[in-house]
């Protein structure tokens, strides 16, 4: 039996949704310009300056024509009477004529489609224009992509590169955005050394510390670096009411268990409450949250692949919401899998694996210590709880870049 399998752990699903619903939203609103705005999150949606494309333009490089100069069943020969780029203003199009035009360029008064050069002949200053052209052929309309005056984008989006992109071609220079979530991590255990120094008996790195450093960083937000946290109910709770004081959220790695040495679970209780441990998840199973001094709380397991996928399937869906954010669930797929799994156990788990050639292999070593495995992965297989798996049958896997943004 799997000695931690027990009764009473709360599934993935029923966890989520009960943190989400504990989570709050930031309120504070600060408007910023839009080349510093990718990453941030929208506190109001915008509304469009203008339509987009402003008049109608040209789709292609051609000739601009009205329909009723030419004729249906044969080609047509028109003088050309103007040239029309990009950014330059149109003559209106004289009757019984043709305007060189380009992509882009807005269409003259009078013309009501566009022939593609490919299909014209050049005679001279004239041009020979195909039968059958239709009204509106190759013109993008006025506001075809977007109308003045209407919402851009929804109050809640992360904005993306091309989100920026959209909202510069309303003509917005600056956004109002949330500011960004200051979140406090601290690492606890007296084993913890920094990189760069000796390691005594005993000891190994700290690489929580800057696992979390780059996932907050990813997400826009502002790290209040605690460090290590010794081993003592005195230092924890200290370092506790310090990040309570410097931050938006709490982030601890270790110490949620129920050795002698794990004191943060005490620390929380005492400066404020324990609202959620033990989930039926592998890795992962002593996941806490709660709530210190007021401020929103995560315990994160010590052993750096369990506090690696708790933080992707947990804590970074509530910093999102708490940051403003609409969170949605990451995109799942369904491959083929590569291995199989004969013994179920009650937590849903989920394996470091890489997803090639449309099937999933899992890494060979998922011990929850083991960090280098999801640096080798591009992803996560998950098991549901109670369930076997054979080699062949389907099945899903969260693309790490689902969870990297």
């Amino acid at each position: 039996m799997d000695p931690c399998s027990q009764p009473g752990l709360m599934p993935v699903d029923q966890a989520l949704e009960r943190l989400l619903a504990a989570t709050p939203v930031s309120a504070t609103v600060e408007t910023v310009p839009l080349l510093q705005a990718a990453g941030r999150v929208l506190a109001e949606a915008p509304l469009a300056a203008v339509d987009v494309p402003p008049a109608d333009n040209s789709a292609m490089d051609g000739y601009a024509v009205r329909c009723a100069d030419l004729s249906d069943a044969s080609e047509s020969r028109l003088p050309v009477s103007q040239r029309i780029a990009a950014g330059c203003a149109p003559q209106p199009l004289q009757p019984g004529t043709a305007a060189r035009i380009f992509t882009g360029a807005e269409i003259p008064p009078g013309a009501d489609a566009v022939v593609m050069q490919e299909q014209v002949r050049r005679d001279g200053n004239a041009v020979w224009l195909p039968a059958g052209v239709r009204a509106q052929q190759n013109i993008r309309p006025r506001g075809q992509d977007l109308r003045q005056g209407r919402p851009v984008l929804a109050a809640g989006r992360r904005l993306q590169p091309a989100d920026l992109g959209v909202l510069a071609s309303v003509g917005l220079a600056g956004v109002p955005v949330y500011r960004p979530l200051k979140v406090a991590v601290l690492s606890t255990g007296d084993e913890l050394v920094e990189p760069g120094q000796p390691l005594a008996a005993g000891q190994i790195y700290n690489s929580n510390r800057y696992l979390l450093a780059g996932l907050l960083a990813g997400l826009g937000m502002q790290l209040v670096d605690l460090g290590r946290v010794a081993d003592t109910a005195d230092a924890t709770e200290q370092a506790l009411r310090q990040a309570a004081e410097q931050a938006d959220l709490i982030i601890s790695t270790g110490g949620v268990s129920v050795g002698e040495e794990d004191h943060v679970k005490a620390a929380v209780e005492r400066l404020g409450a324990l609202e959620l441990w033990r989930i039926a998840i592998k890795p992962g199973k002593p996941l806490a949250y709660g709530q210190v001094c007021g401020v929103p709380f995560f315990g994160l397991p010590g052993n750096p692949a369990s506090a690696l996928i708790t933080f992707w399937l947990f804590t970074r869906p509530c910093l999102l919401k708490q940051q403003g954010a609409a969170p949605e669930p990451p995109l799942r797929m369904t491959a083929q899998a590569g291995f199989s799994r004969s013994k179920p156990i009650v937590r849903q788990e989920y394996l470091r694996a890489r997803l090639e050639d449309g099937v999933v292999q899992p890494h060979g070593n998922q011990s929850s210590g083991m960090l280098s495995s999801a640096a080798w992965a591009n992803g996560l297989a998950v098991i549901p709880a109670n369930s076997q798996l054979v080699e062949g049958e389907p099945v899903e896997f969260i693309p790490f870049s689902e969870l990297l943004v």
